[in-house]
């Protein structure tokens, strides 16, 4: 398992992450930028979430591609 931290201030909603790893991150309805699908949220914050096993590869991915490198993953 991984931990993920998306600084979502920063995050321009370019749809990369969550269309690269929809398992995992999905576009908030309120304000349209990334956050961790609440099933995977650390304390509840949609900025923060372990990555189950078998979505770490998607997960390092979508971080691999975010273009303003706004998601940190940590092992």
């Amino acid at each position: 398992m991984v931990k993920v931290t998306i600084d979502r201030e920063e995050c321009i909603s370019c749809e990369a992450c969550w269309l690269l790893c929809p398992e995992f991150f999905e576009q908030n309805p309120e304000d349209e930028k990334s956050q961790v699908v609440e099933e995977f949220r650390t304390g509840g914050d949609p900025a923060e979430g372990d990555a189950p096993e078998g979505s770490e590869a998607c997960v390092r991915e979508a971080a691999d591609e975010c273009p303003v490198t706004v998601i940190f993953v940590e092992d």
